[in-house]
């Protein structure tokens, strides 16, 4: 469908935030805002689901799978950037700005606990690809250069990872919903990956300990039933 006649062009953009403050908070306030040079002509959105299927005992039939749950959307995105024009190191500058979103945030290292900020791309009213995430990716490739090796075109492949925010209501004393889930154990499951699943944090595997009363984090039977407290349960 041909743009509306006389509509102005919507530039996209990619907004860096703090980290947020603890487990399931949203993002702090915001550090930067990179404009897009251009738009994409492309944007790659995906998500994937979990399964999980027990061995069927009949070599021609299949067990029926059980839902997991859904892993986080990922957007990938390519910005172009050109300063044939202006020679004014633009294309540095630019990529330096989006290799902020890569590093530990000043604020999270003065607490002592490091984090990258989070991002989100925003392109007008576009909303399936514009979503709270951290930036798990970044390569440039660059493709011209001035006489003194300036660089003067770069393509940059972004790949955002989508961070959620769990849902209000899950805090005990608000009495709508359990503070907590449970998480069948299968082989290969330790406890620092499922705390690094449900609280962003692989050290928090001692919360998941204290609640299922695990002297051994290390032995984990295939098969048992694990109680995960909540990020708003009062867990950590």
């Amino acid at each position: 469908m041909p743009p509306t006649s006389g509509a102005s062009l919507v530039k996209a953009r990619l907004v860096i935030m703090e980290p947020p403050p603890r487990v399931g908070a949203k993002p702090g306030g915001k550090l930067a805002t990179v404009k897009f040079q251009f738009n994409p002509n492309a944007l790659s959105l995906s998500k994937s689901t979990e399964w999980r299927r027990q061995p069927a005992r009949m070599a021609g039939s299949a067990s029926l799978p059980e839902f997991v749950g859904s892993g986080p959307r990922t957007l990938s995105v390519q910005v172009f950037l050109d300063a044939t024009a202006k020679h004014d190191n633009s294309v540095e500058q630019r990529i330096e700005s989006l290799m902020v979103a890569c590093v530990p945030t000043k604020s999270s290292i003065a607490k002592k606990k490091p984090a990258s900020p989070w991002v989100r791309f925003e392109w007008g009213t576009a909303k399936s690809v514009s979503f709270d995430g951290v930036l798990s990716s970044l390569s440039v490739d660059y493709s011209l250069f001035d006489v003194d090796g300036t660089p003067l075109r770069a393509t940059c492949s972004l790949s955002i990872e989508e961070a959620g925010v769990d849902p209000p209501g899950q805090n005990p004393t608000s009495g709508t919903e359990e503070a907590s889930r449970t998480h069948r154990v299968v082989v290969g499951d330790t406890l620092a990956q499922l705390a690094f699943r449900e609280y962003g944090d692989p050290t928090a595997w001692r919360v998941i300990a204290e609640a299922n009363d695990i002297d051994d984090p290390m032995v984990l039977v295939p098969g048992t039933e694990l109680l995960v407290p909540l990020a708003d349960g009062g867990g950590r």
